[in-house]
């Protein structure tokens, strides 16, 4: 297997701007003639767009303004060049969020991060990512598909028979959440069962240290990298285990939250991603994420910028258990029980896994009365804990992470 994916991962930075001054600007044409985009890039020349430096001066798309323009122009808000029948899926993502996906080769860019990981012919991969309204179960296919591995669609639940097939057929790596891979571990050291899993692609979730080493332990090389549904794969690990590597086919700048305004080489900002995708062009889309960015390059060839990987939300919004929980869910959930004053999800770990808790303010006594709500609205299971109205703190926070990222 060749070290890097192809040229693209190594081109000098003379090339790369000479690249992007070239792939730029017919981008930013794209956009243009995209009903969504008529208002926020009126009187742009995508001719003067070729550099990241250029780029800065155009507006910022926030996540929810993107909700806001598919509410009025569905599915995708007027922000894709082919109609959604011209598509080959339409996903939903919590929100909700509509996203066009395509069986074109590597369509998420996911094959450059598997292939860093030692991933391809001769693999099987055990796929734990939803395949179910969510876009991640087809991303990591594809990638899969572009190394020239094998892919077992897996997704999540029925853990006993997911340790049985990997068993069974041969299963080499694994792809899906950081911590739900202990889980068939587990169970497959429960039941007696050996696997032969060496590597894992994770994301959707933050990979802890600790859980890391755990893997390295039983023999499993484990990295992640950072996808949205959005923009596909964003940023990945190499062997050189420092920071994340950006992608080739988008443009990443670190801004200060709640600004389109590039912060200082170092300084902790927000995540501005344009992608290069001809089919969703995503102009400086704010991804709520927070990150910085590395000086240099990375060690081990590989040119592009570097970042720091995920260092948390810009806002309340977190990730629990592989899935976004954003405060206007938790109003949602407050606002279906007159007897609910407020309420606040906390998250923490236990033994290497995600826990949601959701305090409740309210004189009602049984949390069961709560349950079936909490599912509907957070898309979660957790623990429902009541609170005398008044309990909580008078802190804005409807979501609380509590969980450790050293």
């Amino acid at each position: 297997m060749s070290k890097h994916f192809d040229a693209l991962e190594t081109r000098s930075a003379d090339q790369r701007a000479a690249d992007l001054a070239q792939a730029l600007p017919a981008q930013i044409a794209r956009a243009q003639a995209a009903a969504g985009y008529a208002a926020s890039l009126q009187g742009v020349d995508p001719a003067a767009v070729t550099s990241a430096q250029a780029l800065a001066a155009l507006p910022v798309l926030r996540k929810s303004a993107l909700v806001a323009a598919q509410a009025e122009a569905a599915p995708f808000g007027g922000l894709t060049t082919r109609p959604a029948g011209g598509f080959d899926h339409v996903f939903q993502s919590p929100g909700p969020i509509y996203e066009p996906g395509r069986t074109a080769p590597d369509w998420w860019r996911m094959g450059r991060f598997l292939h860093a990981l030692g991933i391809g012919a001769g693999d099987i991969v055990h796929n734990c990512f939803s395949y179910h309204f969510v876009p991640a179960g087809m991303m990591f296919e594809s990638g899969a598909r572009a190394v020239g591995a094998a892919v077992f669609p897996a997704g999540t639940g029925q853990t006993e028979l997911q340790v049985r097939a990997a068993a069974d057929i041969g299963t080499t790596a694994y792809a899906g959440t950081p911590d739900y891979l202990k889980v068939i571990l587990d169970k497959a050291d429960e039941i007696g069962v050996k696997l032969g899993i060496t590597r894992a692609a994770v994301g959707g979730g933050a990979l802890f240290p600790s859980l890391r080493q755990e893997y390295a332990d039983r023999g499993i090389t484990c990295r992640q990298c950072y996808a949205t549904a959005d923009l596909g794969n964003i940023a990945y690990e190499s062997e050189a285990m420092e920071g994340m590597i950006v992608d080739e086919g988008v443009i990443v700048e670190i801004v200060r939250p709640g600004t389109g305004d590039q912060v200082a080489e170092g300084e902790v900002g927000e995540v501005v991603v344009t992608s290069l995708n001809p089919d969703y062009p995503l102009i400086r889309f704010a991804t709520g994420d927070l990150s910085a960015v590395m000086a240099g390059t990375s060690p081990c060839g590989r040119s592009n910028l570097r970042i720091k990987g995920w260092m948390g939300r810009a806002d309340q919004t977190t990730k629990i258990k592989g899935m976004f929980v954003r405060p206007e869910q938790v109003a949602d959930f407050v606002s279906r029980h007159q007897e609910v004053s407020r309420a606040r999800v906390v998250a923490t770990r236990e033994g290497e896994m995600d826990v949601m808790t959701v305090r409740v303010e309210t004189r009602a006594a049984n949390p069961k009365l709560y349950e079936g709500t909490l599912l509907d609205t957070l898309k979660l299971r957790g623990k429902v804990e009541l609170v005398p109205p008044g309990t909580l703190p008078n802190d804005g926070k409807v979501i609380e992470d509590l969980r450790s990222y050293d």
